[in-house]
Formats: C-alpha cells, structure tokens, sequence
C-alpha cells in the first residue's frame, strides 16, 4: 500500500492469483480481515453476491439451531434465482467447474450462518460438511470436488474451517445441481 505500512500485513488478505501488489491499495490496514470480509472477498472473486433472500423451497427451513450446534439445509449452487452450475460432473460439466459449484454451495452456507449469527466470527468451529456431486459412473474425483469447498472454509476460518467430511457422487440432485453441499458448525455461544 505504502512505505509505511509493513508488508507482512499483506498476507491477510488474500489475493487473486497473478496479483503481486498489495490488495486494498491506499488503505492503512492494523488488523486481520474479519471471517465476513473475508468470505465477502471469495464471492466477489467469483463474481457472485448472496445479498438476497435465501427462500425454503417446501416445508423446512434453510438453517436449524440446537443449542451451540448450527445445520444447513443442503445448499445447491444457486445465485439469486439461478442454479448456476448444472449437468452431470464428468461428462457436460468440468472438474473446475465443479468444484466452482462447491465454493458457491459453501459461500451459500456461510451466509446462512452469518444471517444467523450476526458474523461468521460467531462460529467455533467448522464440524462436519457432506458434498453430493451429480456426476457419471466413471467419474472418481468427488473429493477433489469437495476440496474446494474445504479450501475455502480454511481460508475464511484457518483451523477452526478444518471438519471431517463426506464427498458422495450421485446420479441426480435438484434443480438439476451439479453439487449440493450441507453443513454443521459449533458457535461461539448458545442462543439464549
């Protein structure tokens, strides 16, 4: 940004890759990205906003809370109305594709979560995530899908995003999906 700011601030904030300066030039930065700028900043490098509403498509919820312990609804990869990424993984849909699917499913959790708790600093820990890909029989990479979506919950939470997981392929999911992707997380506190 400038001589006087210290360069090891710039390694909190990540960056696209082939960018060698330093992300929010002409900004005096004395602490760490919150988890919610953070998670703002992936789904700008996407392209993507999650500003809208979230809708239930029958009878349940998007979100559930028992005590400390948080579930989302399986999340597809939808943007606004649009299910963005769709066709079986493996044959009309890429590896990278897919796996661009997982990190708008998981972007799509995270906002459930932060619409929750007020911030995605309100969470504890990442415990488990389950990721389902449409995709053909001869298709093997289902967990290089998944990383992705664990990659990114990494970059948001750093060791309190790493969970177990499952990574499933299918034959169908809604909406024609490419990837669903459903989370539990641990909060901070217990809602009163």
């Amino acid at each position: 940004c400038c001589a006087s700011c210290p360069r090891d601030l710039y390694l909190f904030f990540p960056r696209a890759v082939g960018d060698n300066g330093p992300p929010f030039h002409g900004t005096h930065m004395t602490t760490a990205p919150s988890r919610d700028q953070i998670a703002d900043r992936i789904a700008a490098e996407l392209g993507h906003s999650f500003a809208g509403e979230m809708l239930a498509g029958g009878h349940y919820v998007p979100i559930v809370r028992d005590g400390r312990t948080l579930y989302t609804s399986g999340q597809v990869p939808r943007v606004g109305t649009t299910v963005v990424v769709t066709g079986r993984v493996g044959d009309a849909v890429s590896l990278e594709k897919a796996r661009e699917g997982a990190q708008i499913c998981a972007l799509r959790c995270l906002t459930l979560l932060r619409r929750e708790l007020g911030s995605l600093d309100g969470v504890e820990k990442v415990l488990r995530v389950g990721v389902f890909i449409q995709c053909t029989a001869e298709f093997t990479q289902q967990s290089e899908v998944a990383d992705a979506a664990s990659d990114l919950l990494h970059r948001v939470f750093g060791e309190a995003g790493v969970h177990v997981r499952t990574a499933v392929g299918v034959y169908q999911l809604p909406k024609n999906a490419s990837v669903e992707l459903e989370m539990t997380v641990a909060a901070k506190d217990s809602k009163a």
